[in-house]
């Protein structure tokens, strides 16, 4: 595939030939807060480090549609109809490997919410989640199932506002959108690692409306007088492979 010939932006080689799934992910919004290292260490686990830019640690939320999931072997079919997903995630390194650390991960889908929360150790959850496109602007609302004494909700619109760049290697853009791989874990006694591979991200600056975020809430953040960094992408193919147990 062309994905697995365009390694030149990668820190690390690829871990094999056998990825296991290719998934499409399409009309990304990444938000970013600054946030204190003691806020978030409660939240991941002793063994994963707290990755820092210039001394600051990164909460993000990331809006997204997923347009397609295919296994290996089978490139046209995907095992699922196209879902929107929205995730609250982190950043942290281990053994000195960059990676995404998810907090939350809302959902619709059947199969992520009782195949892919089991078989990747990750925080999924049941949600109603909206989205569409009105000319140039995307709009979103999640509202996730279950009994809460703060319901979780996110809602808002976003919409790209410059050209397509890629970010360069040591700039916060870089850093909060290059990560190739993630690590995950069960109730925090054991860290699994999943390695991911796709082209660099297109990204656009983006203007955002926030009209409601409670999905800070279960970790006690208040960052509500913080004004996040918002960038668009119009998405990228990317590959997966099987999660394998750290030795910690």
């Amino acid at each position: 595939m062309n994905i697995m010939n365009d390694i030149g932006h990668r820190t690390w080689p690829l871990p094999s030939k056998y990825w296991i799934m290719r998934q499409t992910w399409r009309n990304l919004l990444f938000l970013h807060w600054p946030i204190p290292i003691n806020l978030l260490r409660p939240h991941i686990p002793s063994s994963l480090q707290i990755d820092t830019f210039n001394g600051s640690a990164w909460l993000g939320v990331i809006v997204f549609v997923l347009e397609g999931i295919f296994p290996r072997g089978l490139s046209s079919i995907s095992l699922t109809s196209k879902f929107p997903e929205i995730n609250v995630r982190t950043y942290v390194t281990c053994d000195g490997k960059p990676g995404i650390y998810f907090l939350s991960i809302d959902v619709g889908n059947w199969a992520s919410l009782n195949l892919a929360k089991r078989w990747f150790h990750l925080p999924y959850y049941p949600a109603q989640i909206s989205f569409r496109k009105e000319g140039q602007t995307f709009h979103f609302h999640t509202s996730r199932n279950g009994n809460f004494n703060t319901p979780i909700s996110f809602k808002g619109n976003y919409i790209p506002v410059s050209e397509v760049y890629f970010p360069k290697e040591g700039t916060l853009d870089h850093w909060l959108t290059e990560r190739y791989c993630l690590y995950s874990s069960n109730n925090g006694v054991n860290v699994y690692c999943g390695e991911i591979h796709h082209q660099p991200w297109p990204l656009q600056k983006a203007e955002i409306q926030i009209v409601e975020n409670t999905l800070f809430s279960p970790f006690h953040f208040e960052l509500s007088h913080v004004t996040p960094i918002a960038h668009f992408s119009s998405g990228v193919d990317s590959l997966m492979w099987n999660i394998k147990k750290k030795r910690i």
